[in-house]
């Protein structure tokens, strides 16, 4: 019970978004000075990507990341996990599945990077989760609450930028406000934001997804200053080609839970992800050799990633 809504401790876990907002309608200033906020489009020189069912931790110290952040969050939230006396920061993008474990791994992640620096507050931030008509957004959400208000931890909700508060109508259709968010990490703004850049090793971190797995992957190091996938394993796709030879159509009614406000790429991402797998069919034997991550440095010249070779 140790969820903190706009300073003040709570015995219970609001049950959906409409009772949070009802409780604490301050989160509504919160959600429009947010939307006050001109969007960017952040290249890949000293980004941090999170995709979906992933997870970073970084702090203002870290010389090879400038930006965390993550898009694409229709019915997804992304989480924002800051402690305000060190600046560390942990992001991720959640649609549901290892909620738990992932909350633990992201406060702990931040602790970590708080060690020796000014006491503070863990502070917790929700992007995403726009009112859509099947309610996943609203499950998404409840899922996190109940994880952050289980904590040990007092953590305090300075944002909840989600259902309602990230819906707007176009015609007839509910659409996200704010589809994703960057945060700098030395500074510790939060603003609406795009990557057009979404590596290294999209479809093989999409692929994780597509075929099934459930955890929440850490995908950086921040000891080390690499990104870090896998390593992971997954089973023959059936059909790979019947997939592939669906229409953009079929594709989204099938394979999304928002199909009426993905944004363009999503249709050719998938069909690359299921090209990905179809080539790919044992990643612990082609992918992942000796059962090595793949690690990405930061090159000093360019500022992207590029992968270790050993």
């Amino acid at each position: 019970m140790v969820l903190v809504l706009n300073g003040v401790l709570q015995d219970d876990c609001p049950m959906d978004t409409n009772s949070l907002f009802l409780q604490h309608p301050v989160y509504r200033d919160y959600a429009q000075q947010l939307h006050s906020i001109q969007a960017k489009s952040v290249g890949p020189v000293g980004l941090l990507y999170v995709g979906q069912r992933e997870l970073a931790a970084s702090a203002p110290h870290d010389k090879h990341v400038n930006i965390i952040g993550a898009d694409d969050a229709t019915t997804c939230i992304i989480v924002v996990v800051r402690h305000s006396g060190s600046g560390a920061v942990a992001l991720a993008h959640f649609d549901g599945s290892g909620v738990d474990e992932a909350v633990c791994t992201m406060v702990s992640r931040v602790q970590e990077l708080a060690v020796g620096y000014p006491e503070g507050r863990i502070e917790l931030q929700l992007i995403g989760g726009y009112r859509d008509a099947k309610g996943y957004g609203e499950d998404v959400f409840f899922s996190i609450m109940q994880s952050f208000h289980n904590h040990l931890l007092e953590i305090d909700l300075t944002q909840a930028c989600v259902g309602e508060l990230n819906t707007m109508m176009r015609g007839e259709i509910s659409c996200p406000i704010i589809y994703g968010v960057g945060v700098n990490i030395k500074t510790g703004e939060i603003f609406p934001a795009s990557f057009p850049d979404r590596g290294p090793d999209r479809e093989l971190r999409d692929a994780r997804i597509f075929m099934g797995a459930q955890s929440v992957l850490d995908v950086y190091d921040s000891s080390l200053g690499m990104l870090r996938i896998g390593p992971f394993n997954y089973d023959p796709l059936r059909g790979a080609d019947l997939w592939l030879s669906q229409t953009d159509e079929f594709l989204l009614q099938h394979l999304s839970s928002s199909p009426d406000v993905e944004p363009p790429h999503f249709a050719p991402q998938t069909r690359a992800t299921i090209r990905f797998i179809q080539e790919n069919q044992f990643p612990a034997v082609t992918v992942f050799r000796d059962n090595r991550p793949r690690y990405f440095r930061r090159d000093d010249g360019t500022g992207c990633w590029v992968l270790v070779r050993y």
